[in-house]
């Protein structure tokens, strides 16, 4: 029995980054002779044990072959006569095959460690185009990395796209590397990567739509919807690492892809509009709940928070009750923040201050000063308790406006 770490594990040390889980594979053993030293097994698919004491993964030497459609379309060949070589070889990346042993000495037949000093994404045999997942995959590694992908493996990708195998991939699947790619270092990478591989059209239509949709200049110098889209979700990735912001800001005009041409370039209405759309994705895909909360207060309001210093005192407390901002206002902290790389993914408005997020954060917290124990002690309750506390929020909000000007 030889066991060597693989994978993530080797690459990450390579890359000088912090590992999360080992990965082991172990050559010349049985599932028998694992179970006899105590490994718990837990694969259902092939022969995949946990380590007693560190329960960290050993996974017996495989073989793969394409049998069906889709990622499930695999069978698995696992024996004492499968190499470390056999088993690296089934892998997608270069910078993924590569093994190190008890010494420490790597095993890299495929060369990815000059790969990674490279920086450059390159499948590891022509079976890459078996497994349509790996197309999603290699633009997360895009993303994560802010890697190239090497042209040859671009090939392959635009030739799984092209198969109608994405159609094939378990939903959860799909949201899975998109969630992942969200809080990568360079989230917009991974919507590149697909659309270059003609990918993006396939999975995520609603986004692919807005490439080449027009908007007014004047508040748009980049005037396209698509390089706004992403020049918008790399101003999140500066504002916040969470996954749920970026996602928000990557769908928040999608309803721009649906404005009738005979409109363009306004696009009135694309806020609801866009609404419908982010529904229909998160359902295909299956998101979080929250992701999608957030997304859609992001796309019906959005506008709002740019206007909030033109509006009355009583309007605004009508967006934040709308927006349920006091019971909810950590996703009303996240709504600014996208809000904010919304004004500022706009060509010569990258380092511009948005106060009106201020604006409005400030609104919600004098809202909240209300001192409902006073007017509880004027007798009131029931709907005249609400009408005060409305009545109160209004002054308050209108007072902080006015210190503030």
């Amino acid at each position: 029995m030889e066991i060597y770490l693989v994978g993530g594990a080797v690459r990450d040390k390579l890359l000088g980054k912090p590992g999360k889980d080992s990965d082991w594979v172990v050559v010349g053993s049985t599932p028998e002779e694992m179970e006899e030293q105590n490994f718990k097994p837990v694969g259902k698919d092939f022969p995949v044990f946990l380590h007693p004491e560190t329960k960290e993964e050993y996974a017996l030497a495989r073989t793969e072959r394409k049998s069906g459609k889709g990622y499930k379309g695999f069978t698995f060949h696992t024996s004492t006569d499968i190499t470390l070589e056999e088993d690296l070889a089934r892998r997608d990346l270069t910078i993924n095959a590569i093994a190190e042993d008890h010494s420490g000495k790597l095993i890299d037949p495929f060369n990815g460690k000059q790969d990674i000093e490279d920086k450059i994404l390159r499948h590891v045999s022509p079976a890459f185009v078996e497994d349509p997942l790996r197309v999603l995959r290699v633009a997360r590694f895009a993303a994560r990395f802010g890697f190239r992908i090497a042209p040859e493996t671009m090939s392959l990708m635009k030739e799984i796209s092209k198969s109608g195998e994405l159609e094939t991939l378990v939903p959860e699947r799909v949201w899975n590397e998109l969630e992942q790619a969200m809080g990568a270092t360079y989230p917009s990478r991974f919507i590149l990567a697909l659309q270059a591989c003609h990918a993006l059209g396939s999975l995520f239509p609603e986004v692919e739509r807005l490439f080449g949709v027009p908007q007014p200049e004047k508040y748009h110098p980049e005037i396209d919807t698509g390089i706004h889209t992403l020049m918008s979700l790399n101003q999140a990735s500066r504002l916040s690492q969470d996954p749920q912001i970026r996602f928000a800001t990557l769908v928040h005009d999608l309803g721009k892809g649906t404005t009738p041409k005979e409109k363009l370039p306004s696009h009135h209405g694309h806020e609801e509009r866009g609404v419908k759309l982010i529904q229909a994705l998160c359902k295909r895909y299956r998101a979080p709940k929250q992701y999608q909360e957030l997304a859609i207060q992001v796309s019906r309001h959005h506008f709002t928070c740019h206007r909030i210093e033109e509006m009355r005192a009583e309007t605004i407390l009508k967006k934040l009750e709308s927006m349920d901002a006091f019971r909810r206002p950590e996703r009303f902290r996240k709504f600014l923040i996208c809000c904010e790389a919304d004004a500022r993914g706009r060509t010569g408005f990258e380092d511009r201050a948005y106060p009106q997020a201020d604006y409005f954060q400030q609104a919600l917290d004098a809202a909240n000063e209300v001192d409902t124990e006073s007017l509880r002690q004027q007798g009131l309750e029931g709907r005249a308790m609400a009408e005060a506390i409305k009545i109160e929020r209004i002054n308050l909000i209108s007072d902080s406006f006015t210190a503030r000007k």
